[in-house]
């Protein structure tokens, strides 16, 4: 049996930025990833804000485009324009972050083995078994970085008896006939079928753009819904789709048990995913330091039992904004059409762009929401009707 201090099942962007941080540290890391080939297939609108630069290395050629602000549609496609003078994110090449993340865990010392499927795990006795059913490993610790169908935390949860929740996102990869977009702005569609989710546009080039959506539908009706946009858009003319992807979101859940004995969870798996866009990259970041930083005080002190710190300190400092995130979407499945209509004339008429525009971030929208009950703006924008039941989610 090859026994480590540490082994990561997934070697996703935030398993192995975790495995990187502790190899760094001295620890003997094993990564352990069911795919042949790492990031692929993409599973990501791969837009991430400008936090990303602060939390983990970013090459400049993985870069595809800065983007500088957002179109925002209503049903019937009433528009808001928000926009800043500095970068506010970047569209990546996925699949090459992907492997340049795994990439730098292995310099700093992490084995990577691909093509290694696990097929249990003994969390008190911190054993992994391989799926041929020959291969033994074991750890002080395992990680739980296997992502939305998490074999770790369904390991964790069956003695807490939690269940988590997913939807499902589709995406296009799609080649116009003519010149359509400003490579600096993505384009979000909001309507009643999709909320809490959404259409998103983001372009790669003037004639070329990732077009996805998630929401609480199949994949073939998001196939559908996606082709029937793309077909009555009359601006768009001629397309071909390039490419289909299909991906699953964990639903973020504040009652989630991250730890148990010598196991915890990260990144998907952990459900440390945003209620509002379903994004959770540069979080599950910040949160592979924080258990990264729990974790070798644990193993240097050689106390599993304060594993649970981790689990406490994510908490601390997310559970607030997550909590505020699933708040805004308890709105927004509230909202016919017409509401949506009459929100994005209401913020128009108000000056709403501005604020959107100073306050408005991908990674926090506290402030945002924060500024709207302030003025009293959001409550002036709303249908009357609800203004009584939405003042109730904020309570």
């Amino acid at each position: 049996m090859i026994n480590y201090d540490v082994l990561v099942v997934g070697a996703g962007p935030v398993g192995t930025t975790f495995a990187r941080y502790m190899a760094l540290n001295g620890f003997k890391v094993g990564v352990l990833e069911k795919k042949k080939e790492i990031g692929v297939p993409l599973q990501c609108a791969g837009l991430l804000g400008k936090q990303l630069k602060k939390v983990n290395p970013l090459p400049d050629e993985l870069i595809i485009n800065q983007v500088y602000g957002a179109y925002l549609h209503s049903p019937s496609n009433h528009e808001l324009k928000v926009s800043k003078n500095e970068t506010q994110a970047y569209v990546l090449d996925r699949v090459g972050y992907d492997k340049f993340l795994a990439q730098l865990a292995v310099d700093a010392g992490a084995e990577l083995f691909l093509n290694h499927r696990v097929k249990d795990v003994d969390i008190k006795k911190g054993q992994v078994y391989m799926g041929n059913g020959k291969e033994e490993m074991s750890a002080k610790v395992i990680v739980g970085a296997d992502g939305y169908n998490s074999l770790i935390s369904e390991k964790i949860s069956n003695e807490s008896n939690q269940t988590s929740k997913q939807v499902q996102a589709a995406q296009f990869l799609v080649n116009f006939k003519k010149d359509l977009f400003n490579t600096n702005y993505v384009h979000l569609h909001v309507n009643a079928v999709l909320s809490p989710g959404f259409i998103w546009i983001i372009p790669l080039t003037e004639f070329t753009a990732r077009i996805g959506l998630f929401g609480n539908n199949d994949y073939h009706q998001l196939n559908n819904i996606l082709k029937d946009f793309l077909n009555h858009n009359t601006n768009y003319g001629e397309y071909s789709i390039l490419k289909k992807y299909y991906g699953i979101i964990p639903v973020y859940n504040s009652k989630k048990k991250l730890v148990n004995n010598k196991c915890f969870l990260l990144g998907d798996a952990a459900a440390q995913v945003k209620p509002t866009t379903g994004g959770g990259l540069i979080m599950g970041f910040k949160c592979a330091k924080i258990a990264a930083d729990i974790t070798s005080k644990a193993l240097d002190n050689d106390d599993m039992g304060s594993l649970t710190d981790y689990e406490s300190e994510y908490q601390n400092k997310f559970k607030k904004e997550l909590n505020m995130q699933l708040r805004v979407q308890n709105l927004f499945k509230t909202l016919s059409d017409n509401d949506l209509d009459y929100m994005f004339n209401k913020l128009k008429e108000k000056g709403a762009e501005k604020i959107i525009s100073e306050y408005g971030d991908m990674d926090s929208q506290s402030p945002l929401i924060k500024e709207l009950l302030k003025t009293g703006l959001l409550f002036t924008i709303l249908p009357k009707i609800l203004s009584r039941r939405i003042f109730s989610l904020w309570k």
